[in-house]
């Protein structure tokens, strides 16, 4: 098994993926490779470092949790060799050549992404939305080996077939009022790894999400009150998602952008689902209606 998570920003993962990346290590071992990759330079998100300071401390807080989560890490470099700047991120060629090579390189068999709003009242951040536009866009592109030749060269008569990932999304904390889910994974057995990776990212938060003021939180003194802050969190979101649970969860939306899976598969695949807190019957009926099968 092999899962790729495409995001915007350093932290991404670790609050919205990292604690089922951590059981599905946990139950497949060694058989499961897990690699993050991300798409901005980091240099934006602080209010009194100067911008190359904060890209050189964000990367490596990012480095860190990699070392504790014992995931591969990778910044997403852009054709001519660059690292996309933060908070201005636009969908564009460059992009999704990129996108399109970092996938075909490490063939996933799940790439998990932000999610687009179908609500246009929902809230975003730019840099998600043209994440999750970019891969939408370049999903088709994923096997035609000839879609960035010109970007990547290649042998243009020697092509072999690359696998197509099943495609999920997210939950994203911007995108206040949109947010969905099909899929909702226990992660409470790695509620304290995720603590761990998470405080890593301590230009964060303790200092910028506080102060951006857009995450209900206080700076938390120490690594005790961030485990409160972070529980807090988990609860909050199970409020907004409607979910009666007080364990902390993962949730995740099946795509159409790339392979279409079965229930079943994803039933079987996914560690530590939750059949109460996620919507397999409507899950069930929508991929069957995408295959055309007939039940």
């Amino acid at each position: 098994m092999k899962l790729l998570f495409i995001h915007a920003h350093y932290d991404d993962y670790e609050f919205t993926a990292a604690g089922t990346f951590e059981r599905w290590r946990r139950e497949a071992g060694p058989d499961v490779q897990r690699k993050v990759i991300a798409c901005t330079d980091g240099q934006a998100g602080h209010h009194f470092r100067h911008r190359e300071e904060t890209g050189r401390v964000r990367l490596a807080e990012q480095m860190e949790s990699a070392r504790i989560g014992g995931y591969d890490f990778a910044l997403l470099h852009l054709p001519n060799g660059q690292v996309p700047r933060e908070a201005c991120l636009q969908v564009d060629s460059p992009l999704l050549a990129a996108l399109w090579k970092a996938t075909r390189d490490f063939e996933p068999d799940y790439l998990f992404c932000p999610p687009l709003p179908a609500d246009p009242l929902a809230g975003v951040h730019v840099d998600h939305l043209a994440i999750a536009q970019a891969i939408r866009e370049v999903a088709y592109m994923i096997n035609v080996p000839h879609a960035f030749t010109p970007e990547y060269p290649a042998d243009e008569t020697q092509s072999t077939p690359c696998k197509v990932p099943v495609i999920v999304a997210v939950y994203d904390g911007y995108m206040f009022g949109g947010n969905r889910h099909d899929l909702a994974v226990d992660v409470e057995p790695a509620f304290e790894q995720i603590c761990q990776m998470s405080w890593c990212h301590r230009s964060q938060i303790m200092e910028w999400l506080p102060w951006v003021g857009r995450h209900n939180m206080s700076p938390p003194a120490n690594f005790e009150e961030w485990r409160q802050t972070l529980r807090a969190r988990f609860d909050r979101k199970n409020r907004e998602l409607g979910l009666a649970i007080r364990q902390a969860v993962e949730v995740f939306t099946v795509t159409g952008w790339g392979e279409i899976p079965t229930a079943d598969q994803l039933i079987a695949d996914f560690p530590g689902l939750l059949p109460e807190a996620s919507r397999l019957d409507a899950l069930r009926e929508r991929l069957n209606r995408w295959r055309g099968s007939a039940s």
